[in-house]
């Protein structure tokens, strides 16, 4: 089974196509970061348009790239949420109206599930049951995962994103966008712990998390410092060992009360380095293994939504000709398959 896969979320277009034989045949990645930095993030509608100029072309590259025809096509996923309207529109569109013309099922795919199953397109993949950290600008959850579709989740957090407060801490010390790989690559040039930040919420039970905190802490700091280049490293590298302290604090709880010794990360902060080192080592202190993504399918990309849509697919799942998109949605509401 070949599968077209499309991601319009958010500002980037991603499109990809999956064998279930050979794997992953081809992907492209089209970024509006470069277009949204003028305004320090977002803008929905530039967002959407650009996605509208965009996806036909990289589907066509795609295809070429993969070496497949439109008649070599068996189903096709796009992204039905949760992420901007107007984008998801466009995705959904374009998918259900490429299905129909083809005479193929289309499968709509939550945008988290496809964050989380990324790992599967790596050689070495985690065995069902296992813990997932799902971490982006719009997302932070702790789930357990016992099969696909099969979600509790632990923990999440109330009130920003871990990857949110990265992106606002960034731009109040004026280092641009996307703020948060930026404060990431300052972050080391800091003097460490010139700064003492809180671990919000960890010295009460329970996996949820708080990060506005944090973000107001680095304001604070900000505003006594002398705002010169060397109080941006300090800070940064303050917010960032508090911000991945806490993460993997909770990860660390989240496995202990499972009982399970697999840990999946996922997202676009999943590509931060400091975590990555950071949750490695405690995953091999305890005899257990943590799963990335590679770097490319940490941030939004066609080819995660194809194998979500390919597994659902073969599932006999698929979509009518209703054109469906959730801005919000609830990863409860997932089917198993």
């Amino acid at each position: 089974m070949k599968v077209l896969g499309i991601e319009t979320s958010c500002d980037e277009t991603g499109i990809a196509v999956y064998c279930s034989e050979r794997g992953l045949l081809a992907h492209q990645v089209y970024s509006q970061v470069d277009m949204h930095a003028e305004y320090g993030g977002t803008v929905p509608e530039l967002a959407s348009r650009d996605h509208i100029r965009k996806a036909l072309p990289l589907i066509k590259k795609v295809l070429a790239d993969a070496g497949v025809k439109k008649a070599d096509i068996d189903g096709v996923a796009y992204t039905a949420g949760p992420g901007l309207i107007g984008a998801l529109l466009v995705g959904a569109t374009l998918g259900g109206s490429l299905a129909y013309g083809w005479n193929i099922p289309a499968i709509g795919i939550h945008h988290m599930e496809a964050h989380l199953l990324a790992p599967m397109l790596e050689e070495e993949v985690p065995q069902f049951p296992f813990i997932a950290l799902l971490v982006s600008g719009g997302h932070t959850l702790l789930v357990q995962v016992d099969g696909v579709g099969q979600y509790h989740t632990l923990g999440e957090s109330v009130d920003d994103a871990v990857g949110e407060a990265f992106d606002k801490t960034a731009r109040m010390l004026g280092l641009g966008y996307p703020g948060g790989p930026a404060l990431a690559r300052l972050a080391p040039k800091g003097r460490a712990n010139f700064y003492k930040f809180p671990r919000p919420m960890v010295n009460r039970p329970g996996l949820e998390f708080s990060f506005s905190g944090l973000k107001t802490h680095a304001i604070n700091c900000w505003q006594a410092s002398e705002q010169d280049e060397q109080a941006k490293a300090d800070i940064a590298w303050a917010f960032q060992d508090a911000a991945v302290d806490t993460l993997v604090i909770k990860c660390r709880r989240a496995l202990k009360q499972t009982g399970l010794n697999q840990l999946v990360v996922a997202g676009g902060v999943s590509a931060n380095l400091e975590l990555r080192q950071r949750l490695g080592k405690i995953m091999k202190e305890n005899n257990g293994k943590v799963f990335f993504p590679r770097h490319e399918f940490c941030s939004d990309n066609g080819a995660m939504v194809a194998y979500a849509g390919y597994l659902r697919l073969q599932a006999g799942q698929y979509e009518t000709l209703s054109i469906n998109v959730k801005p919000r949605w609830n990863m409860a509401e997932l089917s198993a398959i």
